[in-house]
């Protein structure tokens, strides 16, 4: 299997490729960081003899789509890359940090589709996987950019499954919580039910694996945002408040 993951440098992505190299897999791991990316492929190399790398920053556009020209055929593509602007209760991001949120977040994830729906469109096959949150389901006050650029994902991934499944095409979305990486490290406040980063990322892989439409985990923090969700605003706006206030 031909397997583009993005965002593969570190984190979730790194440990994607980790948990999907193979001898029968083929692997174009994308990043901006050329040092970490060589260093997964040294490491991967004894598992998956097949492994490209594309260095490029998904924020240009132009060169990225440059460089994705060159997979004629794929067979699944994880949309891995993403960022956040941190959980600021004072704050407010600038229109710089909002929109370079949103063309990480979602715009390069189109930026990479116009180039690759073809070719699944031509073989009628294959996997689109987006990472999206569980933040996207509730969006907290210090969160409302990131939590609305992966709600914005999620109305995207469904347009998308819409459009293709007729064509055998898989459109998977996957909503986790809080997993271990460089994007988590940032945050100074308790993760609850936070996972390590094999721990997730396995949970991740067999939601894909089992063609999951829709896959949010832990299931507990899953459940508690549609209970806040099922309040009655004021009382939700209370809960939130509270939270704000630690």
């Amino acid at each position: 299997m031909k397997i583009l993951i993005t965002g593969a440098s570190s984190g979730l992505g790194a440990e994607l490729a980790r948990q999907y190299a193979s001898q029968e897999n083929e692997l174009i791991l994308l990043a901006r960081r050329e040092e970490k990316l060589q260093q997964l492929q040294q490491e991967l190399l004894p598992l998956c003899k097949n492994i490209k790398l594309i260095i490029v920053d998904v924020t240009h556009f132009k060169e990225l789509q440059e460089q994705l020209r060159i997979i004629t055929a794929v067979d699944m593509v994880i949309l891995n890359a993403g960022i956040s602007l941190g959980h600021s209760h004072t704050q407010t991001p600038t229109i710089d940090e909002f929109k370079n949120l949103y063309d990480v977040n979602v715009l390069a994830n189109h930026a990479i589709l116009e180039v690759l729906l073809p070719i699944f469109t031509q073989q009628k096959s294959g996997k689109i996987v987006f990472i999206s949150s569980l933040a996207s389901l509730f969006s907290m006050p210090s969160s409302k950019v990131y939590s609305s650029s992966k709600r914005a994902l999620n109305a995207y991934a469904e347009g998308l499954r819409y459009k293709y499944a007729p064509l055998g095409i898989k459109v998977i979305n996957i909503l986790p919580g809080f997993i271990k990486s460089e994007l988590t490290d940032k945050n100074d406040f308790h993760m609850p039910f936070l996972l390590e980063t094999k721990e997730g990322v396995a949970r991740i892989k067999k939601a894909i694996d089992k063609n999951k439409t829709e896959y949010a985990f832990p299931r507990r923090f899953y459940f508690f945002i549609r209970f806040l969700n099922l309040l009655p605003l004021f009382l939700s706006q209370k809960i939130v408040n509270s939270f704000n206030e630690r």
